[in-house]
């Protein structure tokens, strides 16, 4: 196994706690397929081909526990602000 970057880590981490690559992205300051670049790199040097996938090789070795305080202190803003949606407004009466 080819070791994984700092950044494929991380969007790993955040993809294994739910996240989508659009919400890894805002997390980490980075464009949604900049999120998905580095996630299939890091399946590649994993030799599997999906996300979950590289996940579970990652879980199994213990690799993604022992990554996650060094990504969360390193790469994660104290205050993480995900855009809300919209609100449609109401007409008036």
């Amino acid at each position: 196994m080819k070791p994984l970057s700092q950044k494929e880590l991380a969007c790993l981490h955040w993809a294994s706690l739910g996240k989508t690559s659009w919400e890894v992205g805002k997390i980490l300051g980075v464009s949604e397929r900049t999120v998905n670049f580095h996630i299939q790199t890091a399946c590649r040097k994993l030799g599997v081909h999906r996300r979950q996938a590289a996940i579970t090789v990652l879980l199994q070795a213990g690799l993604l526990h022992t990554a996650c305080p060094s990504i969360q202190l390193a790469l994660c803003p104290a205050k993480i602000h995900l855009p809300q949606p919209a609100e449609t407004p109401t007409p008036a009466p």
